[in-house]
């Protein structure tokens, strides 16, 4: 609704300033809508009273910057573009820390909250293995899996995110605050609740979603045959994100989730490092690639339709592009998209790469 009546709108602002026939007018917005709207902006309609909810917000805000957080729209040049294309991504964040929410490289890391020994040397290992890459590794914070891809993070110079199911004022567990105040020098928190928000339940599937959006990739390393790893591997398939599962015994509980993901095809096996790496072409770095090739501006071919010289414009500033970027960027159609993508690979323009990105070839 956010981002419905922002686009028929223009802004933020202007949604308050709309007069209310024509916020009727827009396709999903009622009565109950259009009255919300202006009780918030101190202007009721006849017969109610304002609710000062934009006082309230100014309130939230003056907080946030106390705190020395920063507030990130979804219009906002810093919003994680990663999240930016998804149908449910959330409008606003919060963020409290360094953290670079658009590093070109990031991993996942979920799993249980009774983390065996197996399960965090394979996590301590993982991390280990993403230094030369400068991977960011983001998790939740929890106890298990999470709170050790932190602190390996740390330990390995990694930077972090943790994201939270609670305001950035409020760490659950609150064990880990030390935690999370060193994560906040070499990464940061991430939530999409305001201050004094309290952990609730419902918050942390909505959490999960997050941390899938956020990431290149989203490795389970052990989880139960329910739990929130396995959530979080939902969500990261339905975002076309690679997914990943560390096997393990078929008589431990904590591999039960893990195996059942693998044999469903719902993850790849994870044997090592290099599964992942080769699976997000990061043995190939298209920087460097991009580098030993021309970058003059080569004429585009005759036959090139407008869409296929956006998309061929755009891989050449950005090798290796992934599909739900490309898509955003060109604001072209996913089915489209993936036609004009399977046209222009025939024709030996385009070369698709593990992970679902894409390259130029004959440039």
């Amino acid at each position: 609704m956010i981002r419905q009546l922002i686009s028929y709108c223009g802004s933020a602002e202007a949604v308050f300033s709309t007069p209310p026939a024509r916020l009727l007018k827009i396709p999903g917005v009622g009565d109950v809508t259009v009255r919300a709207i202006r009780q918030a902006a101190g202007t009721p309609l006849l017969g109610t009273s304002g609710s000062g909810t934009l006082a309230e917000a100014e309130k939230a805000l003056n907080r946030l910057q106390k705190m020395g957080a920063r507030s990130l729209f979804y219009t906002d040049a810093d919003y994680p573009a990663r999240l930016k294309a998804l149908y449910d991504a959330p409008a606003l964040l919060f963020c409290l820390g360094k953290a670079d929410l658009n590093a070109s490289r990031t991993i996942a890391l979920v799993g249980t909250r009774q983390a065996t020994e197996y399960g965090r040397r394979m996590t301590e290992e993982l991390v280990q293995a993403m230094q030369p890459y400068g991977a960011s590794i983001i998790s939740g914070l929890a106890y298990g899996i999470d709170i050790a891809a932190h602190r390996s993070s740390l330990t390995a110079g990694l930077p972090t995110v943790g994201v939270m199911a609670s305001g950035l004022d409020i760490i659950y567990p609150a064990v880990h605050s030390r935690t999370a105040q060193d994560m906040q020098q070499q990464g940061g928190l991430l939530t999409e609740h305001l201050p004094g928000t309290k952990p609730d339940p419902r918050y942390f599937p909505a959490r999960n979603r997050i941390i899938a959006g956020l990431s290149d990739a989203v490795v389970v390393v052990e989880a139960a045959a329910k739990g929130g790893a396995l959530i979080t591997a939902e969500y990261a398939n339905n975002y076309n994100r690679e997914v990943f599962a560390v096997p393990g015994q078929v008589s431990q509980a904590f591999s039960a989730g893990c195996n059942k993901l693998i044999r469903e095809n719902k993850a790849q096996i994870y044997t090592s490092p290099k599964d992942l790496i080769e699976a997000l072409n990061w043995d190939q770095d298209p920087t460097l690639l991009a580098a030993g090739k021309s970058s003059a501006a080569t004429p585009l071919p005759l036959d090139f339709t407008a869409q296929e010289s956006q998309l061929v414009a755009l891989l050449r500033q950005k090798p290796g592009l992934h599909i739900d970027e490309l898509s955003w960027q060109s604001q072209i159609p996913m089915g489209a998209l993936a036609s004009l993508l399977l046209s222009l690979e025939f024709r030996g323009y385009v070369r698709s790469l593990p992970g679902k990105r894409y390259e130029v070839v004959y440039v």
